[in-house]
């Protein structure tokens, strides 16, 4: 998760203004955070974060934009979470932050997809909305053919939220149900590099996208190493195929053989590894491939004549399974 932690830790340095991005990062971190708790009947903004630039971000903003001051608590790992986290709580006015940040409506019911303020903004709204949201629960794989930019949403509504949000940016995504947990998935390598651009982790889209060109690279010479080495073998078992067929049709024929087609079937059985071209320059005087190619058709033309004439196995018989496999 080398890539995830890089992007975190650079969307938690970028410095944003705008009061009403800063207000919607905040209702979606807390919303993908799962932060809003019920305690004894009152509100407790609890959000559990895995890095500590992303809560010192988020406390940040809840002092500055909404004027609540929060508490930090570390939590080290134990058997199952072994990673440290980071707990930004809110108790003394976790109601009042709740309402401003539109995790619950006017009658206090919590909030099912994205607050009413951040899918009704403008486009910075949805990009802060998508910061706040990877800072709390996204991840990014390295490139590859399972490469994906996804961000585990606290319930289905809150998963199609988030996809309209992107689909506004331009970005493909998709919500699924992954055993149980819903989940905002961006699989297409250019949309990923579109929504990181988005968000401005550009140091981070640099770095995935020259580990991206590079595994393109390699894959590419992979696929042609592996077409390299199957037209090498598909040729070296016609080689040795029409070796086999040379072969017979020379012990067929005999004596009977023309002189110029014996010639080149010996070449042709001796040679075995060589292609049409190096025969024919192996041969005195020398020939060209077709001529080498049209002597040895004619000799396994003849020979196969002469033994439908006789009523004994042709040329092809001396081929094997191994010749004739793909």
């Amino acid at each position: 998760m080398a890539m995830t932690a890089q992007v975190k830790a650079e969307l938690a340095t970028i410095k944003v203004t705008k009061p009403c991005c800063r207000k919607s990062e905040v209702a979606s971190t807390l919303r993908f955070a799962n932060g809003l708790h019920v305690v004894s009947g009152k509100i407790v903004i609890e959000a559990e974060l895995d890095t500590g630039a992303a809560a010192r971000r988020l406390r940040t903003d809840i002092a500055d934009v909404f004027g609540h001051s929060s508490d930090l608590v570390v939590v080290n790992g134990n058997g199952l979470r072994r990673g440290t986290r980071y707990v930004v709580r809110v108790v003394k006015d976790g109601d009042a932050l709740a309402r401003q940040t539109g995790l619950v409506d006017s009658r206090g019911r919590p909030a099912r997809g994205l607050p009413a303020q951040v899918v009704s903004g403008g486009t910075c709204d949805c990009i802060a909305a998508w910061r706040g949201a990877f800072l709390a629960h996204g991840s990014l794989t390295e490139p590859g053919r399972s490469m994906a930019l996804e961000v585990t949403c606290p319930g289905p509504e809150a998963a199609l939220a988030l996809v309209g949000a992107a689909r506004r940016l331009g970005i493909p995504a998709k919500a699924r149900e992954v055993r149980g947990v819903d989940r905002v998935v961006v699989r297409d390598g250019d949309a990923i590099a579109a929504l990181l651009t988005h968000l401005g982790a550009h140091d981070s889209l640099m770095a995935w996208e020259e580990r991206r060109m590079r595994r393109e690279v390699r894959a590419s010479a992979n696929r042609l190493a592996n077409f390299d080495d199957a037209n090498l073998r598909r040729s070296a078992r016609a080689a040795v195929a029409a070796g086999a067929r040379v072969e017979r049709a020379l012990e067929i024929l005999g004596e009977d053989v023309p002189e110029h087609l014996r010639i080149a079937g010996t070449l042709r059985v001796e040679h075995q590894q060589a292609s049409l071209e190096e025969l024919g320059q192996l041969h005195t005087p020398q020939l060209t491939k077709d001529a080498v190619a049209g002597r040895i058709r004619r000799l396994l033309a003849t020979a196969d004549k002469k033994a439908a004439e006789l009523g004994i196995p042709s040329t092809e018989a001396s081929l094997t399974s191994d010749m004739l496999d793909d």
